[in-house]
C-alpha cells in the first residue's frame, strides 16, 4: 500500500475540529428525526439516507450506553461547505461546538475519489473486493462508501464529550469510537463491514517502515504534531485502531461498547501506563487491555 492512498486521512478522525459559526438559514432543514438537519438545496435524499442512519446509530447507542447526546446534521453542497465549517477539505467528516455538530459532504469529491489505488496495480482478487466496497450506485469508484460510515465515528465523539467521560489517552478516544463504530455496523448494517474494514486493512499490511512514529505513547505525546507534520503517519494509527476495533469486537460482542463507557466515566484520576492497562482488563476488557500491551510486539515493519 502506497503512503500516498492514506496521506489525507490525517484529520478525518481528529478529536476536535473548528466550524464556522455561520447560521444556517440559507439551508434547508428536515424535521422529522430526534435532531435538525439542514441540508444544501437538491441535496435531501442525500441528508434523508445519513440523517436515517445517524438517527439508528443514535438509538441503537442510547440503548446500549443509557445517554444520549445532543446534535445536529449538516450535510452540505461544495458551494456551502467554507460557509458553514473551515479549515476543512471538503468531503471530511467532522464535528465541532462540544460534539453537537456533524458535518458531512453531500457529493462525491477529488478527495474521496483519491484514496482509491491503481487498481491495474493490484492482485486480481484484492481489485475485485474493492470494486465491490466502493462503488457507487452510479457505477463509479470513490470511497464515498467508507467516508459516509465515518460520520458515526464523529457521532462516538458526541457521546464521549457530552457524556462527560475521561479518555485518559488521545488513541483512546480514538479507539473508543471506532468500537462504537464498527458494533453499529456489525450489529445493524453488516452488509457494510467491507466498505468499513477493507481500507484500513490495506493501509496495515503496508507496514509501519518510515513512519516516526509508531507507538502508543508516541501518538498521546505527539498527537497534533503528528497530524500536523506527519499525516501518512497519522492515518497508519487511525488504521490500526480501526482493525483493533473489529478485533475488540469479535472478541467481546456489543457489550464492550457500555464495559468501556462505564469504565472511562468512572475513573476520572489519570493513570499510567501500567495502571491503565490493569484498569482496562478489570474494567473493560481484555482484549482491550492486550491491544494496548501488544501494540509494539504486533506493529509490522
Amino acid at each position: 500500500m502506497q503512503q500516498s492512498f492514506f496521506i489525507s486521512l490525517l484529520i478525518v478522525l481528529t478529536l476536535s475540529q473548528p466550524v464556522g459559526a455561520q447560521s444556517p438559514d440559507s439551508l434547508n432543514q428536515l424535521n422529522n428525526h430526534s435532531f435538525v438537519v439542514y441540508y444544501s438545496a437538491d441535496h435531501q435524499q442525500r441528508a434523508e439516507t445519513i440523517a436515517l442512519r445517524i438517527e439508528n446509530a443514535m438509538a441503537y447507542h442510547k440503548e446500549l450506553l443509557g445517554f444520549k447526546p445532543t446534535i445536529s446534521l449538516f450535510v452540505l453542497s461544495v458551494a456551502d461547505w467554507n460557509i458553514y465549517t473551515s479549515d476543512m477539505v471538503y468531503g471530511m467528516p467532522h464535528y465541532g461546538d462540544n460534539g453537537k455538530k456533524l458535518i458531512v459532504a453531500a457529493e462525491d469529491n477529488p478527495f474521496w475519489q483519491a484514496f482509491l489505488p491503481p487498481l491495474d496495480q493490484l492482485p486480481v482478487d484484492l481489485r475485485g473486493r474493492i470494486q465491490k466496497a466502493y462503488t457507487t450506485s452510479n457505477g463509479q469508484l470513490s470511497m464515498q462508501a467508507f467516508f459516509d460510515l465515518l460520520a458515526i465515528h464523529e457521532l462516538g465523539h458526541a457521546f464521549h464529550v457530552q457524556g462527560g467521560l475521561t479518555m485518559q489517552r488521545t488513541w483512546l478516544g480514538e479507539l473508543f469510537c471506532n468500537i462504537l463504530l464498527h458494533t453499529y455496523i456489525a450489529e445493524k448494517e453488516p452488509e457494510l463491514l467491507p466498505a468499513l474494514t477493507l481500507f484500513p486493512r490495506m493501509v496495515v499490511a503496508g507496514g509501519a517502515e518510515g513512519l516516526k512514529f509508531t507507538t502508543l505513547n508516541d501518538v498521546h505525546e505527539h498527537y497534533n504534531e503528528i497530524g500536523r507534520d506527519y499525516p501518512e503517519n497519522y492515518g497508519w494509527y487511525q488504521s490500526r485502531w480501526h482493525s483493533a476495533a473489529a478485533g475488540i469486537y469479535d472478541a467481546v460482542g456489543k457489550q464492550v461498547c457500555r464495559k468501556l463507557w462505564d469504565a472511562l466515566k468512572s475513573k476520572k484520576e489519570i493513570l499510567t501506563d501500567e495502571q491503565l492497562a490493569a484498569f482496562l482488563e478489570t474494567a473493560a476488557d481484555k482484549s482491550i487491555a492486550d491491544m494496548m500491551r501488544n501494540w509494539d510486539r504486533d506493529t509490522v515493519k
